[in-house]
């Protein structure tokens, strides 16, 4: 994927960068379906009902948000992790998704 060509803001951009940078370009899928410029829906290619779902909507400026979706819904985690920084957002979804 040609992270520059996607539309989606800087920072998720950024994010996306870092993450190919220390997994790889075929570790991570992009859910497509998500079509909110400021937000991304990632996933393992091996587990797509285990997803991180980041955002920069509602953030203070170079910021992130994240919703960590599981196979069961009711253990869904949405809405408590804001305006973290890019560091903090890689080592949530690296625990979350690896």
């Amino acid at each position: 994927m040609n992270v520059w060509a996607i539309d989606k803001d800087i920072p998720l951009k950024l994010l996306l960068l870092e993450l190919v940078h220390r997994y790889g370009e075929n570790t991570l899928a992009l859910n497509t379906r998500e079509q909110h410029h400021q937000a991304i829906d990632l996933c393992t290619f091996d587990d797509p009902g285990l997803s991180a779902y980041i955002y920069t909507f509602g953030q203070n400026s170079g910021r992130y948000g994240i919703d960590l979706r599981y196979p069961i819904s009711a253990h869904n985690n949405v809405g408590e992790n804001e305006n973290l920084t890019l560091d903090q957002i890689i080592e949530i979804i690296s625990t979350h998704l690896f």
